[in-house]
């Protein structure tokens, strides 16, 4: 019952269905319409217009259906979600491929009648989507295309599988995990007198930032950097196969040109020309940083051969002897209560913007919070959002946020506001204390939260170009321009409070230290994302790659 709010939440198993269905049965409706425009009568308001409204309408009841699967402690609903979710994505494919609608399209865009820049920019978008899936295609190749989107899906379902296995683990000693702060020590099972270490990021990167015990390190890196085995690689392989095989189908050289061409660079080789180029260019800075960590390790341990497992604890010796900064330390400042205060008081000065909590709404767990976000001059409405920052069991694993509404205009002159929701893991209240945050996670919530901002800022006409729906290239950069502030003095003490006396906040001293940190090792940190984006780049333009046969020849040579 709020004003611009037609998103649904909360809804049972038996609802998506129903809304699912309802969804299919609206959008083949506005399609088969669109498709019996003739050719020459084709214009704006009986070709375009009935499938931007459709957009604008059918985004939030889609939504609706998806967002359950990754918020909702039921069993039943996330399964109805999850179908839900997989039938619609096969019939939205269908619509893109349908000739008879893209024929119509195309036949306006013939007509040169003139519209404003951003209906151009849709008319446009509406032709690439069809021509990328297929529209083109003849009947017989369009059943292949399916075939080999399905076996795609089938394919990174496997991979994600195998990669969540939250069976495996390593037995290890007290002495082995030497250097492991008592509180993650207690955090881990005991059995046989040894401590059970699962590997899941969770527990393996605070080991390898933190255990003295080099043979330990090896050990869980290999143990975890092997999760999927030599049933992953077969089912990468696999995978780069199918994709070429569609990508030709579409009548591009390869894969990555196909992913690529909608980006800025277009083409699979202007990216190869930048990565090997980045690569140059951070050749000397990477091995004065890895010098430093040899001979640290030298120093440590008496050995000078370094390898993976020792990157991300000696980075973490290094910045401990360039800067004088307790990272257990600092998070004591960080409660996550005081975090989200703070974060919000901030954004609402920066941007001029009043946040109100509305209490008694029904959502889908008690510990969910609603917003409503007002221009603190005009006081317009500008949209909603919904915190769910606590763990729970079953809940969707990661920091992110999901679009429930676009900000659009209506055919009715009347306009959409957005609504988002921000989804993390954050650690409960312990025995009435509110549970501290690290660092990085402060970091994390504060970038998620600007695209939170970002999307109820929008204005666009079209829900096309809602903000999180943006071009790829751009959809990021608020977002990284903005978490700079959670390195700077004044935003910092403004989320920050001692858990014991929060009117403490972190120190001047700190907060420079937080920021010459995030800039140490950057040479060795970019050499890292640079290798991963050059094998992938690789096996998406060539055929028949051995991945491990790669890896070992880039390794080194990045």
């Amino acid at each position: 019952e709020l004003p611009g709010f037609s998103v649904q939440v909360n809804l049972s198993a038996a609802e998506i269905k129903r809304l699912a269905d309802r969804i299919i049965a609206k959008s083949k409706e506005t399609y088969d319409a669109v498709a019996a425009v003739p050719l020459d009568k084709v214009n704006f308001a009986n070709a375009i217009a009935p499938l931007a409204e459709l957009d604008a309408q059918q985004f939030p009841l889609v939504q609706a259906c998806v967002l359950p699967r990754m918020v909702s402690p039921s069993e039943d609903i996330c399964r109805a979600s999850a179908e839900a979710e997989k039938r619609l994505d096969s019939h939205f494919l269908l619509c893109r491929q349908r000739e008879d609608v893209y024929r119509v399209v195309k036949a306006f865009t013939e007509r040169g009648e003139r519209i404003g820049p951003e209906a151009t920019r849709f008319v446009q978008y509406l032709v690439r989507e069809f021509e990328r899936n297929g529209a083109k295609l003849t009947q017989t190749k369009k059943k292949e295309m399916e075939k080999l989107k399905s076996l795609i899906d089938d394919l990174n379902l496997k991979y994600i599988q195998n990669m969540n296995d939250f069976t495996k683990f390593l037995l290890l000693s007290e002495e082995e995990l030497a250097g492991m702060p008592l509180e993650f020590l207690k955090d881990l099972e005991e059995t046989d007198g040894k401590r059970k270490v699962l590997l899941t990021g969770y527990y393996v990167t605070p080991i390898l930032e933190h255990c003295k015990v080099g043979s330990t390190r090896k050990q869980i890196a290999v143990a975890y950097g092997q999760k999927g085995g030599n049933q992953n690689v077969a089912i990468l392989e696999k995978l780069v196969q199918i994709r070429h095989r569609l990508a030709r189908l579409l009548g591009y050289s390869n894969y990555s040109d196909f992913a690529i061409e909608p980006r800025m660079p277009m083409t699979s080789r202007k990216v190869l020309e930048f990565l090997e180029e980045m690569s140059e260019q951070l050749s000397d800075l990477a091995n004065r940083e890895l010098t430093v960590l040899k001979e640290l390790k030298m120093k440590e341990e008496g050995d000078a051969q370094f390898g993976m497992e020792d990157l991300l604890y000696y980075m973490k010796r290094g910045e401990q002897h360039k800067v004088d900064l307790d990272i257990g330390e600092i998070k004591r400042y960080f409660p996550v209560k005081l975090v989200i205060s703070g974060m919000l008081k901030m954004f609402q000065d920066l941007f001029a913007l009043r946040f109100e909590e509305i209490k008694d709404v029904e959502v889908w767990h008690d510990t969910v919070r609603l917003f409503s976000v007002w221009d603190a001059s005009s006081s317009d409405l500008l949209g909603y959002f919904f915190l769910d920052i606590f763990s729970r069991e079953g809940k969707y694993d990661h920091t992110c946020v999901v679009a429930l509404q676009n900000g659009c205009m209506c055919s009715n002159g009347s306009r959409k506001v957005p609504v988002a929701v921000l989804l993390s893991q954050c650690p409960k209240e312990f025995d009435g204390n509110s549970a501290l945050l690290r660092f990085p996670e402060v970091v994390r919530i504060f970038h998620e939260f600007s695209h939170v901002v970002h999307h109820i800022s929008n204005r666009a006409t079209f829900s096309r170009f809602s903000s999180l729906r943006l071009e790829g290239d751009f959809a990021e950069i608020p977002s990284l321009l903005l978490e700079n502030w959670c390195y700077e003095s004044i935003s910092l003490k403004m989320m920050s409070g001692f858990y014991q006396d929060i009117t403490k906040s972190v120190s001047t001293e700190a907060c420079q230290s937080l920021k010459r940190r995030r800039d140490m090792f950057a040479g060795l940190k970019l050499k890292q994302e640079i290798l991963l984006c050059l094998v992938d780049q690789i096996i998406h333009t060539s055929e028949n790659v051995d991945i491990d046969e790669l890896i070992k020849d880039l390794h080194p040579k990045v």
